[in-house]
């Protein structure tokens, strides 16, 4: 008895699974371009995978709560609701969520820099972290962060490291020496919280002595290419901005959005430097737009 009361749950749940799936692709299918259907498409799939797979009832739940959470935001995109369709360009886009960790993390390392000594001697995991110059760029730039830019000597020095910790310091000679676990800490925290601050570009380009710009050229130069490099997607955002063939409504999300996409430039003197798209909409348009209400958004769609 207990047994088939189990089953008919688990396929009460399994019901109510595939028609959270099918109310999802149903949005997905609405969604105005063809990479965000792909993506929330794909997105679907793995989610209803994962609650799938969930090893307790509660987790699956909580899954399947999530889906539904996005359902609506999808809903709410296709109604052309602001907020809603920004998340939905964010998501799709690295602006947040996973894809965001993603992209930012070959960033956080750098194959090609040697090893820094550990900072407490003979303990491996005491060695500082590593800025490599991708890193480096993004978090010194304006164009890639939504706060105040890093300076370069930050990096070296955390704003929240005493100056204790310099043994040569006035601090430590009256108090004695900082501890070494605290400024491995202290350093790593500094390093996790600043980089999460950084908005992650989604590819890298070749700026040579004649002013062009190349995408391909990336092992020409001996560099490393992102995760999203040579995909289109950059390009993809911009077509969008300025396509005719979109409401303007549409076209501004995505000339907002482009203000969230840092484009990563190397240069022929062999450094990065971060840019803003041209097409993006800058915060001085933005400030000229009020919000639209539905009556603003049925006219500019005619």
């Amino acid at each position: 008895m207990a047994r088939s009361k189990m089953l008919c749950q688990s396929d009460i749940m399994k019901a109510e699974i595939f028609a959270s799936y099918k109310a999802f692709l149903r949005q997905t299918r609405k969604l105005p371009t063809q990479y965000l259907r792909q993506f929330w498409r794909l997105k679907a799939f793995d989610d209803v995978r994962a609650i799938l797979g969930a090893q307790t009832l509660h987790i699956r739940q909580t899954k399947l709560q999530r889906m539904a959470k996005d359902t609506r935001r999808l809903e709410a995109a296709n109604s052309h609701k602001i907020h809603a369709l920004d998340h939905v360009l964010k998501v799709a886009y690295g602006r947040k969520g996973k894809l965001k960790r993603e992209l930012i993390e070959p960033l956080l390392s750098d194959p090609n820099a040697p090893l820094p000594t550990p900072i407490i001697p003979g303990v491996e995991d005491s060695r500082p972290p590593i800025y490599s110059p991708e890193l480096r760029a993004l978090l010194t730039s304006s164009a890639s962060r939504p706060s105040a830019v890093l300076r370069n000597d930050a990096l070296e020095t955390p704003p929240t490291l005493p100056a204790r910790a310099n043994p040569k310091s006035e601090e430590a000679k009256l108090l004695g020496p900082f501890s070494k676990r605290r400024e491995v800490n202290i350093r790593w925290r500094h390093f996790v919280k600043e980089s999460r601050k950084v908005k992650p570009p989604l590819q890298v380009t070749v700026n040579d002595s004649s002013g062009s710009v190349k995408t391909e050229a990336t092992r020409e130069v001996g560099i490393r290419s992102l995760p999203m490099q040579d995909w289109g997607v950059f390009e993809d955002i911009e077509t969008h901005a300025t396509s005719p063939h979109l409401s303007r409504w549409i076209r501004r999300r995505f000339q907002t959005l482009l203000n969230d996409v840092p484009v990563l430039q190397y240069q022929s003197n062999k450094k990065y430097t971060v840019a803003l798209s041209e097409q993006r909409l800058s915060s001085d348009q933005q400030k000229k737009l009020n919000v639209m209400d539905d009556a603003d958004v049925k006219w500019l769609e005619r």
